[in-house]
């Protein structure tokens, strides 16, 4: 897995894409989440393989464009929820903050 991240920053290097502007690359994150929800909601599964894979590669140059690894914004995600207590609704887990607000 450090490979394959090391060869996606390397990716980004080679396109310019580690020095241009977050905003446009965060438009991409949601572009590519957009076809994670299209893929699910007719069922192909390689198309979302596709857009999960391309979602992450979008999410690791983000992190890249402000001088953070992958690994670290998983641990600092990681760190605020693993104490979170809360209920799974209908398939969602939802914060207990927000069951009580």
């Amino acid at each position: 897995m450090n490979e394959l991240i090391k060869q996606v920053e390397q990716w980004s290097k080679d396109k310019d894409l580690h020095k241009a502007d977050p905003t446009r690359q965060a438009l991409k994150v949601w572009e590519e989440s957009g076809e994670v929800g299209a893929a699910l909601s007719r069922n192909k599964l390689d198309d979302l393989k596709d857009g999960i894979g391309d979602t992450v590669v979008t999410l690791i140059i983000l992190a890249q464009q402000h001088g953070w690894s992958l690994q670290e914004c998983l641990q600092y995600a990681y760190d605020e929820i693993k104490g979170r207590t809360g209920r799974t609704i209908n398939g969602t887990f939802i914060k207990a903050s927000d069951l009580n607000g």
